[in-house]
């Protein structure tokens, strides 16, 4: 008799009992259920074999935990263990054990053995499986033969669509190629040197014995023909993308069917060799993935259509297992700025600031959420039911922001902002349109004086973007503590100190919001900082900041006008949650804020700085506000772009007044001339 303690949040704590075996999942004949969309139905099973208790994990999109660390298969357990699926946590109460017959299965010591050897020693191993791996020995005693229906529903198939074989995609059940697909999402998303989780071995979980059958995958009505297949392993060059035609063959239904048959088959065939992915390096695992797609195209009929270009379906095999599928292409093109997945077959892109449909899809809501997770894995964010949205960045610093159901009512979304592949410098806005001269002569000096600077603007004006450029201009030999959500900065100063927000964990505790980190900062020797948003309370600290010997400050805010951040760093201080009057706040703002930079962004696309504000005092209790730089339209052009002049105001702002009067040479002509 085995008693277990199931811990679920925002639930009471359970306590059951078992004898024989017990079945976790999210299917609601299990015995003990949890829930979650990356649980699997059948996620894992306890199983009492020759008086002790063991743990085997059937496959799901998390791992299953024991102590901390991922296993595939566990025991004997003992009352120390703790099990940790998703956010249910199980404990193992006293057992009843006897000792173990000499003729009994020696356990698996170590979480890390392969699941090859673990099946070896599973008691409950048919015998087909051992046939068709010598390798496999079974040392427990045979088991009773069970009758034909029986066998459909208690045993994987012993023989899987190998590379080679015409193969039929009904021969394997939707249990084991869930599992499988969660195996491989597991190591595509390789975690990163610090490591949050440890990769599980690659291969197949035995089926719970008791699991109802399962419906399989319906085989695509496909037309045989001679058509060969692709003699290169190496996948096509981002270089020469598919052309129209060939992504409409892979994006009709044929095309998904095919597409999800060639992504089943790979994974089946890389289980059924045993290879243990796990400990590949990412050159070896992509090789090996590439070898065993060209196998299969190269030899199985089912493939072989002429409706359908084998390359363009083997770079859409081979990104979706490898990669983030069909975004690949669109993360690889300069020409576009910002990707949105609405759902798996709706993806739209901006480009030249204009918004258009993407040819490329997704096969299904599941692919959309595999390249979610490999998004959010390598940097410890995690996304679930509990959980179900997430600010994460990919390699390059692009940030991606992701919502899953049931937030997201038509499934998966995600949506990423790409950053420039090289970093922008101020020559790169004066020649996109974005400023003037004169008015990056101003900002360069405002910097490097130490002016606070507030960068207001809407979403994708290109706050982020000025900020990166304004950073830039901070001298080498001042240390730079800086304060994001979600990691976008790209500084080059040598004394640099980069903060990042934590979320809660699956318990919901363990967030480390910005306005800690603000504070935190304040004991660090900052001679600047820089917060890469202020949206909350966090606007209160980042003032007292700038007032107490940290000028020089940057930040950014959501805001219409100059005028609009004024009213917005009020609000924002106000969250603090410190009952502090109106008028208050005002001097600490005066006080604190130099100059407001207002980025907008217009209906062609076009993005460009329309204000350089400076806070110049307080009058009758009112922020005064005197502008230096502002943009004036002039209508649209023939290209469809919004037209205008960057021109000064003839106002020498105070902060410049304040260099002369301290004998420090600037240039005033940029106040007074046009361009």
């Amino acid at each position: 008799m085995l008693k277990l303690q199931i811990h679920t949040r925002n639930a009471p704590v359970r306590t059951i009992e078992i004898e024989h075996s017990c079945t976790i999942g999210k299917r609601p004949d299990c015995d003990v259920i949890v829930k979650g969309i990356l649980i699997g139905k059948v996620h894992a099973r306890l199983v009492r074999e020759y008086h002790a208790w063991y743990l085997e994990d059937h496959g799901g999109i998390v791992a299953t935990l024991v102590n901390g660390s991922p296993v595939v298969r566990y025991g004997p357990l003992s009352e120390t263990d703790q099990i940790e699926i998703g956010s249910t946590v199980i404990r193992i109460g006293s057992a009843t054990r006897t000792s173990t017959p000499a003729c009994a299965v020696r356990a698996q010591p170590a979480a890390s053995k392969p699941l090859a050897q673990a099946d070896a020693t599973h008691a409950d191993a048919p015998a087909p499986f051992a046939a068709d791996h010598p390798q496999a020995t079974v040392h427990a005693p045979a088991r009773p033969a069970v009758a034909p229906a029986q066998a459909d529903m208690r045993a994987l198939p012993t023989r899987g669509p190998m590379a080679g074989e015409a193969g039929d995609a009904s021969h394997v059940g939707s249990t084991a190629r869930e599992a499988a697909e969660a195996s491989i999402t597991e190591f595509a998303r390789r975690p990163p040197s610090y490591g949050t989780r440890v990769p599980r071995a690659f291969a197949f979980p035995a089926p719970p014995l008791e699991a109802p059958h399962e419906p399989v995958l319906p085989q695509p009505a496909i037309t045989r023909i001679g058509a060969a297949a692709p003699s290169s392993r190496a996948e096509p060059s981002a270089a020469q993308p598919p052309d129209a035609t060939a992504l409409a063959s892979i994006n009709s239904a044929a095309g998904v069917e095919l597409r999800k048959l060639a992504h089943m088959k790979v994974i089946a065939a890389l289980d059924l060799r045993r290879l243990n992915v796990s400990r590949m390096a990412d050159e070896e695992l992509r090789t090996t993935v590439g070898d065993a797609l060209d196998e299969i195209l190269a030899n199985d009929l089912a493939f072989r259509r002429s409706d359908i270009d084998v390359r363009t379906l083997r770079k859409s095999v081979f990104d979706e297992i490898i990669g983030l599928g069909p975004l690949e292409e669109l993360l690889a093109d300069p020409g576009i700025s910002e990707i949105m997945v609405n759902c798996h077959d709706e993806i739209f892109v901006e480009q030249n600031g204009r918004l258009a449909r993407s040819p490329v899809i997704f096969t299904d809501d599941r692919a959309v959420l595999g390249a979610i997770e490999r998004i959010v894995a390598p940097i410890g964010r995690r996304i679930d039911e509990s959980s179900p949205m997430v600010d994460a960045r990919l390699k390059d610093g692009s940030r991606v922001n992701a919502v899953i159901p049931p937030l997201a009512l038509k499934g998966p979304s995600i949506t990423i902002r790409k950053f420039s592949r090289r970093t922008l410098t101020g020559a790169d806005l004066i020649a996109f349109g974005s400023m003037s001269a004169d008015m990056l002569e101003f900002l360069q000096t405002a910097v490097r004086q130490r002016a606070n600077i507030v960068i207001s603007g809407g979403t994708g004006s290109g706050k982020t973007t000025l900020l990166n450029v304004l950073s830039g201009y901070i001298p080498d030999d001042e240390r730079i503590v800086t304060v994001e959500d979600a990691a976008e900065l790209q500084l080059s100063q040598p004394n640099l100190v980069s903060l990042e927000a934590r979320p809660a964990n699956m318990e919901g505790k363990g967030a480390i919001p910005i306005r800690d980190l603000v504070r935190n900062c304040l004991r660090m020797r900052p001679d600047r900082i820089v917060v890469g948003e202020c949206r909350g309370g966090e606007a209160l600290d980042m003032l007292q900041a700038m007032n107490t010997g940290h000028d020089g400050s940057l930040t950014t805010a959501h805001a219409n006008s100059p005028r609009d951040c004024i009213a917005r760093l009020e609000v924002m201080t106000l969250m603090a949650g410190l009952d502090l009057p109106v008028q208050a706040i005002r001097e600490q703002v005066c006080s604190a804020v130099d100059i407001i930079v207002q980025q907008s962004r217009f209906s062609c696309g076009s993005r460009r700085v329309t204000h350089i504000t400076e806070v110049s005092g307080m009058e009758s209790g009112v922020i005064q506000l005197q502008d230096v730089f502002v943009f004036r339209e002039a209508g649209f052009g023939e290209d469809g772009r919004i037209q205008g002049d960057f021109v000064p105001t003839a106002y020498i702002p105070d902060f410049y007044q304040d260099l002369l009067r301290r004998s420090i040479a600037v240039n005033t002509d940029i106040f007074t001339r046009n361009e």
